[in-house]
C-alpha cells in the first residue's frame, strides 16, 4: 500500500471536510444516504494490484469451464430456477480480504463472490467525491483499462440499456425506497435514465411485463436485477405478485436470477489458487480436520453471513444432518494496511467489479468497491462507534 499517496491524502484529511462531504451528498439527496461511508479511500500500489488482478484471472477462467454449470446446478433451488439462463453472468463482484503472505507482503484472499450486480453507480459517485474534498493521488484510478468517468459512464449506459430506450430497462428491487441502497438506485437513474420498479408494481399481459411512469404504461425489454429472490421469499412470504420470477416472459434479465446462486460461496470448492482459502463442502470431508480454529462454518444456502460460525467445534459439525448443505473454508487473517491521521491502523476489503458484455469471450474490470473495519470482522455489527469505517473505494496505481 502506497505510503505517499496515503501520506498526502491524510495531510488533507480534517473532521470538518469529511463533514462537508457527507452534506453535500445528503444535499443532493436527501435522506438517501443509509450506510456509514468511511472517512478515507484505499490506495492500492501496482504490487497489489497485479496480485487482485492475477487472482480475479484465475476465478474467472474457472468460471468459464464447460462444466461450471453442471457442478453448480444444485446451487439453484429448484423452486427459484428461472426459464432462459443466460451462458454467463452478466456481473461478477469478487471480494478480497487484503493480507500478508510469508514474506510480509500484502496480497488477496478471497472472502466472497456474487454473480450479482453491486454499487456500480454509488461508487463512482463517492470517488468523485473524494476526489472533490481531499488530496487523492492523480496516478491513481478508481477505474480500469484507462477509463475515466465520462467513459465509464457511457459503457454502463450502453450495457444496462443494451441499445434500448432507457425507459424500457427497470431496477427490479422489493420496496426500492426502503432499501438501504436506494442513493445507487437514485444515481442509477440519475445518470443512466433507468427507474427503480418494486416487483409489487409490475403488470403482466401473457409474456410481456410492464410498469406505470408519469401515468403512462410502459412495456419492459431488459430487468437490471437487483433483487435476491431468495431473500424476497424469505422476508414476504405472503407477498402476492402479479409477475413472479419463475414466469416465463419477453425480457432480457441483466444478470439472470440464477447466477446470484452459482457464482456464490456454493463455488468456492471449485476454485483452486493460492488467492483462494482452502474450502470444503462438508459432506467431502473424509476426516474432521484437528485444527478447526482455523476454520469458519457455512450454510451454503444463506446470505449476508447469516447462520455462520466462527469458532466451529467437533460436536457443531456432527450435529449436522445435511452435510451436503455446508462449507468448511479456513479462516483468513486481515492484516490492517491502512494508517489514519492518528497512526493507528485499519483493516480493508476490496470487491472487484465487472461487467460481461453478450458475444464478450471474458468480462470486463469497471470499478470498485471497499470496505474499512477496526473490529473483529467486516461489517456493520463489528464496527459501531468506530471512525474510520464503512463504505469506502479504492483508487489503483496507474502507471
Amino acid at each position: 500500500m502506497n505510503n505517499l499517496s496515503r501520506n498526502r491524502f491524510n495531510a488533507s484529511f480534517s473532521v470538518e471536510q469529511y463533514q462537508l462531504m457527507l452534506a453535500e451528498i445528503d444535499r443532493e439527496f436527501p435522506g438517501m444516504l443509509d450506510f456509514r461511508v468511511a472517512e478515507t479511500p484505499v490506495f492500492v500500489d501496482r504490487s497489489l494490484k497485479i496480485k487482485l488482478l492475477e487472482a480475479c484471472n484465475e476465478i474467472i477462467e474457472r468460471i468459464m469451464k464447460d462444466d461450471f454449470k453442471a457442478k453448480t446446478d444444485r446451487a439453484i433451488p429448484p423452486h427459484l430456477n428461472v426459464p432462459g439462463e443466460s451462458a454467463h453472468p452478466h456481473f461478477l463482484a469478487i471480494d478480497f480480504a487484503v493480507t500478508k503472505n510469508s514474506e510480509s507482503e500484502y496480497e488477496p484472499q478471497l472472502i466472497e463472490l456474487q454473480g450479482f450486480p453491486s454499487l456500480f453507480a454509488y461508487q463512482s459517485y463517492l470517488s468523485s467525491k473524494y476526489r472533490k474534498f481531499f488530496d487523492v493521488d492523480k496516478n491513481y484510478s478508481e477505474f480500469f483499462n484507462r477509463m475515466n468517468a465520462y467513459q465509464y459512464s457511457t459503457q454502463m449506459k450502453d450495457f444496462l440499456t443494451g441499445g434500448e430506450d432507457p425507459e424500457n430497462t427497470i431496477l427490479l428491487e422489493i420496496y426500492p425506497e426502503k432499501q438501504k441502497t436506494r442513493l445507487d438506485f437514485a444515481l442509477t437513474r440519475q445518470f443512466w435514465g433507468i427507474e427503480a420498479v418494486c416487483i409489487t408494481k409490475l403488470t403482466k399481459s401473457g409474456k410481456h411485463l410492464y410498469y406505470e411512469k408519469d401515468g403512462r404504461k410502459i412495456l419492459v425489454k431488459r430487468i437490471y436485477n437487483r433483487l435476491i429472490f431468495d431473500d424476497l421469499e424469505k422476508n414476504y412470504p405472503d407477498l402476492v405478485t402479479e409477475f413472479r420470477p419463475q414466469d416465463e416472459v419477453d425480457v432480457q434479465w441483466v444478470t439472470h436470477p440464477n447466477w446470484f446462486f452459482r457464482v456464490s460461496k456454493f463455488c468456492m470448492p471449485l476454485l483452486k489458487s493460492k488467492y483462494v482459502p482452502q474450502s470444503h463442502y462438508l459432506s467431502d470431508l473424509k476426516e474432521i480436520p484437528e485444527n478447526l480454529e482455523d476454520f469458519v462454518l457455512k450454510p451454503l444456502f444463506s446470505f449476508a453471513g447469516s447462520g455462520v460460525k466462527i469458532d466451529v467445534t467437533k460436536e457443531d459439525i456432527e450435529s449436522i444432518t445435511d452435510p451436503e448443505n455446508y462449507l468448511l473454508q479456513q479462516k483468513i487473517t486481515y492484516d490492517p494496511c491502512i494508517r489514519d491521521v492518528e497512526g493507528q491502523l485499519i483493516k480493508a476489503e476490496i470487491r472487484m467489479l465487472y461487467i460481461w458484455e453478450d458475444g464478450q469471450a471474458r468480462p470486463k474490470l469497471m470499478t470498485n468497491l471497499a470496505r474499512l473495519s477496526r473490529g473483529k470482522m467486516i461489517g456493520v455489527d463489528f464496527n459501531k462507534n468506530f471512525d474510520w469505517v464503512g463504505g469506502s473505494s479504492a483508487f489503483f496505481e496507474t502507471n
